[in-house]
């Protein structure tokens, strides 16, 4: 019998007859079109309305924005926002614990606190403590109902700035408290439970286990709660304190009877604040969210044999110590397969 195998005269390779490869086209999508079309119309026409309108007065705007007064209030304005932060920050971690405790009594000064700060209205609060001075001249620690070993006035000690600072903190405290405690109930507490069989003690197993997985639910509110505080620091006008940058701005207008300029310089100043602390709250997410599904974990690094030969060039030769350290970790896996002391399925005997 003589088989007949058909091909190329030239190459030898069985030859088939395959069809033609298809051209796709894609779908059209006339309505993606015609709305951007209609955006960058829209879009045209507020810059037009921005450059072309006089009574903006852009040269006064540029005028003002170096302003050293404007400058200096820019400067307030950041102390008020970090400072007022970092002790929020701190106090919404106790509350958070407070409220998770297994005290009554903790529990209980926790929602109260929380309660009333997110109950009242951040300018109410603020007018108070302007007004703690007339409330209590005098501020004293000792026992109560007995004697009294220090006595401070209380215009000396509370000042407008650090009646600002601590309305501010107490405020957004309250506000924390609750993203703190989403935060820390979103960890399994099967990690707490390992923890606690190798021997942890709580604060421990708090600052290494819980709180460093926590941080993933934690920094994303958190972050768009500090843009938040930044422009609620306009409001300390209420304490009175008079050197952020929107009384300062304001001042200036007032001043000058031009408000609309100095308005957009406070405008644009804020807008890039914002924009800076947008770009670190990126970071801090993508810091965070490493290891999780969804998390950006940023250029993946080559390992391996691949690693090892970047390094060494193409004249050296010899194992690097990483790919090693893999090779001797594949062998113990595959010895422990080998004997036989484990199953490829742990839960085959309990799954139903």
């Amino acid at each position: 019998m003589t088989t007949h195998v058909t091909g190329s005269p030239h190459t030898g390779a069985p030859s088939s007859d395959l069809p033609a490869p298809l051209r796709a086209r894609p779908v059209p999508r006339p309505g993606r079109w015609l709305s951007a079309a209609v955006l960058l119309v829209l879009a045209a026409m507020v810059v037009h309305a921005l450059v072309t309108n006089p009574n903006f007065r852009w040269d006064t705007v540029w005028l003002y924005l170096r302003d050293v007064n404007v400058v200096r209030g820019v400067g307030w304005t950041l102390v008020l926002t970090f400072g007022s932060m970092a002790i929020a920050v701190v106090l919404a971690v106790l509350l958070a614990i407070m409220r998770r405790s297994d005290n009554p009594v903790m529990r209980a000064v926790s929602w109260a606190y929380i309660w009333f700060f997110r109950g009242t209205p951040i300018y109410t609060q603020l007018v108070f403590w302007g007004l703690v001075s007339v409330l209590y001249p005098r501020l004293s620690l000792g026992i109560p109902f007995g004697p009294e070993f220090f006595v401070f006035d209380t215009r000396d000690v509370i000042t407008a700035f650090w009646a600002a600072l601590i309305g501010l903190a107490l405020n957004e405290a309250a506000y924390l408290a609750e993203i703190v405690r989403a935060g820390l109930g979103s960890v399994d507490p099967g990690q707490a439970e390992a923890a606690r069989a190798l021997g942890m003690k709580e604060p421990r197993i708090l600052r290494r286990i819980v709180l460093p997985q926590a941080m993933r639910v934690i920094v994303p509110p958190t972050g768009n709660e500090t843009i938040s505080m930044l422009k609620t620091t306009s409001l300390v006008v209420a304490v009175p304190f008079t050197l952020e940058i929107t009384y300062a701005t304001s001042a200036i207008g007032t001043r000058t009877f031009q408000p609309i300029p100095l308005l957009i310089v406070a405008a644009l100043w804020y807008l890039l604040i914002t924009s800076v602390l947008m770009v670190g709250q990126y970071y801090v997410e993508r810091y965070y969210g490493r290891g999780f599904d969804g998390g950006a974990t940023g250029p993946r690094r080559a390992t391996g044999p691949r690693r090892a030969a970047g390094r060494r060039g193409p004249g050296s030769a010899g194992g690097s110590g990483s790919s090693g350290r893999r090779a001797g970790r594949l062998s113990r896996q595959a010895a422990i397969r080998g004997a036989g002391t484990t199953k490829d399925d742990p839960f085959a005997e309990v799954t139903p």
